[in-house]
């Protein structure tokens, strides 16, 4: 298996620790690391499992010290949390869905969505993308599937907004093993982002580690750069669509 550089390592750990409220132990970061290298999915599960674990592991750590090198990064213990430079540096690399300053959405935006807010944009999307998509189907928040009579859901979404993390998680679960339905949970808040990947940890000791690896954690800012983008350039992006 050949592993990406530790140059290409640095900003994923650094979007991965902005993900998680700015900290993580590094032993839930190996696993979900993996998805950041598309050539890695078809061995993402022999790169955790077997001897390339060990390797793998080494080349994140090699990483991880380069940061620490460059003070983006705070290593102690296993523990890591992104720093001031850090967070800096992955405003500037991170490519950004936004089109224009004054479309930015402020803290103050973000609180004001509700439930069903962020359940109309999941539907846009999935539109946009070329999927039949609709909410409260089957107690699911929204569901996508690639037309209208498809049995087969192909993406699941749970939004929390307030509640309870674990039961959002449930149904995402109960869909995985359903269908092999692709879960996506979208969380209003760093404390229910934390809880999720307590949960999801590939390490075995969460309740939901089985799908840990495929499911999907994106914020309602993600969410909303993403709406603005696609609800941008939908008449063109269309073309594109069967």
């Amino acid at each position: 298996m050949t592993l990406p550089g530790v140059a290409r390592l640095e900003l994923p750990i650094l979007q991965e620790l902005v993900a998680t409220g700015g900290v993580d132990d590094v032993r839930f970061m190996y696993g979900r690391l993996v998805a950041y290298f598309p050539q890695l999915h078809s061995e993402a599960g022999q790169a955790l499992t077997n001897g390339n674990a060990r390797a793998w592991r080494r080349q994140v750590q090699r990483a991880g010290w380069m940061l620490a090198q460059k003070r983006q990064v705070e290593r102690r213990r296993g523990v890591w949390r992104i720093t001031t430079q850090g967070r800096k540096r992955v405003e500037i690399e991170e490519p950004s869905f936004s089109l224009s300053d004054d479309q930015t959405f402020n803290a103050q935006n973000l609180s004001e969505l509700s439930h069903t807010d962020v359940q109309g944009m999941l539907v846009d999307i999935g539109r946009a993308l070329g999927y039949f998509a609709e909410k409260e189907f089957a107690y699911y928040d929204v569901v996508w599937r690639t037309g209208e009579s498809s049995p087969r859901l192909s993406h699941i979404f749970e939004v929390q907004r307030k509640g309870n993390v674990d039961a959002a998680l449930a149904k995402l679960k109960r869909a995985y093993e359903a269908q092999r339905s692709k879960p996506f949970l979208i969380v209003a808040s760093e404390r229910d982002t934390n809880r999720a990947n307590e949960q999801l940890s590939l390490a075995r000791t969460g309740a939901f580690h089985e799908i840990g690896q495929v499911t999907t954690i994106i914020s309602f800012g993600q969410l909303a750069k993403l709406h603005r983008a696609l609800n941008s350039v939908g008449g063109l992006l269309s073309h594109f669509i069967d």
